[in-house]
This record gives C-alpha cells, sequence and structure tokens, in this order.
C-alpha cells in the first residue's frame, strides 16, 4: 500500500505552473483516497465476510445456521448438499438470498466464500479442504479434524501451504470455565499437572435422538473412523494436549455394550495417556446415563473441575465439605462476542487477520488424531503404543 501511495503522490508533483497550489493539492487528496479506500473500509469493517456451508447430514450445522444471521459482519450466500429432504429444511431456516447447489465444488466457484463451514461425515474432510485451499478459501470443520492421522497431517500442509485459516470446532472453545481453567492451570495455580480426567459424552446418538442422516454415518467405521472413541475421545485428547502436552504413551480399550442394537463401532472408549511426569485419563462414552462434559485437573497444591457452566478449584489445603467436594466456585470474565461462538470467531479473525488459538488450531488438533490413531492401535494390539515426537 505504501509504494502504491508513493507512486502516486509523486505522479502529483510534477511541476505544476505557480498558481496552481489549489489544484494540485485537491487533487492529491483526491488521489490519496481513492488509493487508501480500500484499506480505509477494511479497517472500518467494509463489506461483510460472505460464507457458506457444505454439507447438511451433521446436526450440528443447524445450530450454525443460528449463528450465521446473529454476525453483523458475515453473510451466508450459499449451501452446498444433494439430499433433497436437507435441503428443503435448510430453505426455511435462511434467507432467501441463500444460493443451493447440490455439488459444493461448482458452489465455491459460483458463490465466491470467503469462509467454509463443514458439517459432514468426517472422511470427506480432506477431499474439501483441498477444494477451499485451491480457492483460498478458510476452512472450519466439525471436531474431529478428519478420521484418521495422515488426512489431518495433510490438512495442516495444505491449509499452510494456501495461506487459510483451519479451524475445528468444539463446544467447550465458546464457554467460559474452559478459558478460566487454562489460564488458572497455565499461571500455576495447582502446580504442575499430575493428573487428568476427562469423562465426555452422552446416553447415544440413538438414544438422544439425532436425525436418520447423522447416524447413518457416526456408525460407519469408515465415515466416523469408529464410535464413542472418536466422537468424544477427541474431547479427551484436545484437553491434555491443550493442557500438557503431547503424551509418549497410549493405551486404550472400547467396549460395545449395546450389543442388542448390533452396531459395527464401540460405544465405550477409555484412554491412558502417558506422561514422565503425569497421567491423563480419557473416559469417551455413549454409555453415560446423561449428558457428561467435564475436565478435572490435579497437582500438589490441588485441584480445578472445569464443565460447560462452571469452574471449581479446590486447594490441597482444604477442608471440603459434602457441598464442596469439588472445590469453590471461581469467578469467571464474560467471553468477548468474537469467542462465543465458532461463526463469529472465524469471521474476526478473517476480518482482523488473526491466527486460529488453541485449542482450535490445526496443530493441536493433528495431534488430537494422532493420539486416537495410536488408540486404534493399541485396541488391536493390546499393547501401549509410543507416540513419536511431532
Amino acid at each position: 500500500m505504501l509504494l502504491v501511495v508513493d507512486s502516486y503522490v509523486e505522479t502529483l508533483t510534477l511541476p505544476f505552473c505557480e498558481g496552481d497550489h489549489m489544484l494540485k493539492s485537491s487533487m492529491l487528496l483526491a488521489g490519496l483516497l481513492v488509493v487508501l479506500a480500500p484499506a480505509l473500509s477494511a479497517q472500518s469493517g467494509g463489506a461483510k465476510t460472505r460464507l457458506a456451508v457444505v454439507g447438511l447430514d451433521h446436526d450440528h450445522v443447524w445450530g450454525l445456521l443460528e449463528d450465521m444471521p446473529k454476525e453483523p459482519d458475515a453473510e451466508l450466500v450459499a449451501i452446498a448438499d444433494q439430499n433433497s429432504e436437507l435441503v428443503a429444511k435448510a430453505r426455511g431456516k435462511v434467507p432467501a438470498s441463500v444460493k443451493f447447489y447440490p455439488d459444493y465444488v461448482t458452489m465455491l466457484d459460483e458463490a465466491k466464500p470467503e469462509a467454509v463451514f463443514v458439517t459432514t461425515s468426517n472422511d470427506r474432510h480432506l477431499e474439501i479442504l483441498k477444494e477451499c485451499a485451491k480457492r483460498h478459501i478458510h476452512y472450519s470443520t466439525e471436531k474431529p479434524m478428519a478420521s484418521n492421522a495422515a488426512d489431518a497431517r495433510e490438512m495442516e500442509r495444505l491449509a499452510r501451504e494456501g495461506h487459510i485459516k483451519l479451524m475445528v470446532n468444539y463446544w467447550n472453545a465458546w464457554v467460559a470455565p474452559t478459558y478460566g481453567l487454562d489460564r488458572r492451570v497455565k499461571a500455576g495455580d495447582i502446580g504442575p499437572v499430575q493428573k487428568l480426567i476427562v469423562q465426555q459424552g452422552h446416553q447415544g446418538p440413538k438414544e438422544i435422538g439425532v436425525s436418520k442422516n447423522f447416524a447413518d454415518w457416526l456408525y460407519d467405521p469408515i465415515k466416523n473412523g469408529g464410535g464413542a472413541l472418536i466422537d468424544f475421545g477427541c474431547y479427551g485428547a484436545e484437553w491434555a494436549l491443550w493442557l500438557k502436552g503431547r503424551p509418549s504413551r497410549v493405551y486404550a480399550y472400547t467396549l460395545a455394550l449395546k450389543r442388542d442394537q448390533h452396531n459395527k463401532v464401540d460405544d465405550d472408549a477409555t484412554l491412558l495417556l502417558e506422561y514422565p511426569d503425569a497421567i491423563a485419563v480419557l473416559q469417551a462414552s455413549w454409555d453415560w446415563p446423561y449428558d457428561r462434559g467435564q475436565v478435572e485437573v490435579f497437582g500438589p497444591k490441588g485441584s480445578l473441575l472445569a464443565t460447560a457452566d462452571a469452574l471449581l478449584h479446590r486447594a490441597a489445603s482444604s477442608r471440603a465439605s459434602p457441598q464442596t467436594l469439588d472445590g469453590e466456585p471461581v469467578a469467571l470474565e464474560t467471553l468477548p462476542r468474537e469467542k462465543s461462538n465458532p461463526v463469529s470467531y472465524l469471521v474476526y479473525c478473517i476480518r482482523q487477520d488473526k491466527p486460529i488459538e488453541d485449542p482450535l488450531t490445526a496443530e493441536l488438533n493433528v495431534g488430537v488424531v494422532e493420539i486416537l490413531d495410536a488408540a486404534k492401535e493399541s485396541i488391536r494390539s493390546g499393547k501401549a503404543v509410543s507416540l513419536p515426537e511431532r
């Protein structure tokens, strides 16, 4: 921008006749405004960021479609899906201006979105990112990043080389206890992390009433990559990498407790992540009697427990009552609007040219899928699997 402005100034400062100073100044000012207008527009907001959606067979898409109209700096311009029933449902939830395409590649070329939200089966994430990276279109996908680590690593490489932002969406990234826990752990409130226990899941996809289109691939070992191990084990791996770092070894086992359903995937998984000075226990299940989503971190100075709604702290020296066994409530800061939902956050990062931060980054989430792949190998072999350094 400075080079362009300098060139323009040089052009306008060619010799003028005496008495033309006012004309010269007016022309210079007008020229500068023309040159600087795009930059000034971007800084003050400018045109809205154009968004598109690929896939309607992931039930999380309906929450995203609710968030998009609330984002003042963005507009949904297009949706791609081949399922006529899902398309009809989506038409009733979005503005009439939104265009629908049966083919997402055609949509990318014609609608020209600046960012895409991918809500498909896990095995399609790489395929779609390839097309976005070619066109320099920013990309967000639902967790996990991919159905296997090879795909995840390739996604990271393509996004980096295509100079696009790549975000992996987790629900716990949009609640205040998550960031309160991270700050307190890294501030040393409980000392070095020695034990981390993550419990994540619910009664099961069929039991909670997910759509048939969603269930069709959630119970598919190829399209999903596994069962509860993948669906909720990714949360535990995300927490462990973010709060403690990369483990040295992974041991895992799975169960199929819903025998009468004859599912092709597991419905309960336990992973043990080994560190030189700590252990992480990840319990991912479609067999909880109710929704379960919490992480508890222990150190020599105490413990912290985070849920979707609260953060509790218990000091090592405290004497707890039956009401405070998990600790006392911690005051939490209200999250800024850009961290209140995935749409606002991605749009904010694009418009302000900010990097995606953990736990949503490509780098951390490649590690998540590598842990899940190691867990699969451990289940196959019955042995702990070493995790090489990245």
